[in-house]
């Protein structure tokens, strides 16, 4: 069973009617219903709540924690940011979706400022698969076709990724590295470009397989912990 946390920091929902009627009971629930399966054990949280519902307890009881964020990122508290980074560190993976590139902690685990082109014009958005025997991809089609999206384009000030599972075009013409995953530490990160809140993508199959997929992926390795530091010989050291 994965251990799955949802967080979102609700505030459009609570202040944005267009949003409340695309997602009435927030995007953390809809993401939530969304990849529910027998082998996830799915909880929430969201910013409004005592530490931003990441308490010790329970970042310590997530193995893949998902992370939506858009109009809150300043109202992130730092320990908090810290908390879920020393986190990933010991082997949590995380799960960046849509607007959480500017989330601090993104951008504290790529070292980059991680900005981009946008724009919100409704348009049709095309998701190349141009990594398909990447797990994350499996069971997927060559492309996944989004009608109507916000446009991300290129460039995107993230370093380089470990892998490149997707990548986007746009109606407009732009293109975007839109399926990255990044190894920090003992933890697996993977960023996912699509979820803008206006729009129901949340609720396309194909995306929500991208999500599931990216949390069987994310999951701890349960490797063993390295040791660093001064350390003595396994072995004996003869002198010559």
């Amino acid at each position: 069973m994965v251990k799955v946390t949802v967080w979102n920091e609700f505030l459009h929902e609570k202040v944005h009617e267009e949003v409340l009627r695309v997602y009435p009971d927030g995007i953390h629930n809809a993401l939530a219903a969304g990849i529910a399966t027998d082998s996830f054990e799915i909880a929430t949280a969201t910013l409004d709540q005592p530490e931003h519902g990441l308490t010790e307890e329970r970042l310590g009881n997530t193995d893949v924690l998902i992370w939506w964020g858009h109009m809150g990122h300043d109202q992130v508290d730092d320990a908090i940011v810290e908390r879920v980074h020393g986190r990933v560190m010991q082997g949590m993976g995380l799960i960046v979706l849509h607007s959480g590139h500017f989330s601090k902690i993104f951008k504290k685990l790529m070292g980059t400022g991680c900005d981009l082109k946008w724009r919100e014009a409704g348009e049709k958005e095309r998701i190349w698969t141009v990594n398909p025997a990447h797990p994350i991809a499996a069971g997927l089609p060559e492309y996944i076709t989004i009608e109507h999206e916000e446009m991300y384009g290129e460039h995107f000030d993230i370093p380089a990724p470990d892998e490149l599972i997707f990548l986007s075009w746009f109606e407009g013409g732009e293109v975007f590295r839109s399926g990255c995953t990044f190894y920090r530490g003992q933890g697996k990160i993977f960023y996912f470009r699509p979820g803008h809140e206006t729009y129901p993508t949340y609720y396309n199959e194909q995306v929500l397989q991208v999500i599931k997929n990216a949390v069987h992926w994310a999951k701890p390795s349960n490797a063993g912990v390295p040791v660093r530091g001064n350390h003595q010989p396994l072995e004996p050291i003869v002198k010559p």
